[in-house]
């Protein structure tokens, strides 16, 4: 079921998530939310993250623009127990380069970050792979 509103920005560029939204998310007080925004779209994605353990990184996939490429990805990201929390994919050259962002969860997997970007670099269509741990914004504090 998906649920519509629309929200203001105040002056400090925060807009409120309408009650009835955040009930049924369960989204409460406190919860870390991940932010992804397409500039080139002028969109903003807003996810809440279920995990306080710290293990939340943003990791970012440069791979060939062909079929199964991303399923091959996300194959190695479900053998290691790694929970996507959201993704962003895009193709920047038809079948030539695509990217993908996605923010992950690592508080269930049994490898380390290091072990996942060599495993992800390993990977015949993947090309590039960039890692970041979140932390939190002075922000969302």
């Amino acid at each position: 079921m998906k649920q519509t509103a629309l929200v203001k920005v105040d002056s400090k560029g925060r807009i409120t998530i309408p009650l009835t939204m955040r009930e049924a998310i369960g989204i409460e007080p406190g919860m870390l939310m991940a932010i992804i925004a397409d500039i080139d779209k002028k969109e903003i994605i807003v996810t809440p993250i279920f995990t306080n353990k710290g293990e939340i990184y943003e990791i970012e996939v440069v791979l060939v623009d062909r079929p199964g490429a991303m399923a091959k990805v996300t194959d190695a990201l479900a053998r290691e127990n790694v929970d996507i929390i959201a993704s962003r994919c895009t193709t920047v050259m038809r079948g030539v380069e695509g990217s993908c962002i996605m923010i992950v969860d690592l508080s269930r997997s049994s490898v380390d970050v290091e072990k996942l970007k060599s495993i992800l670099s390993q990977i015949d269509v993947v090309t590039q792979v960039k890692v970041k741990k979140f932390e939190t914004t002075a922000a969302a504090i």
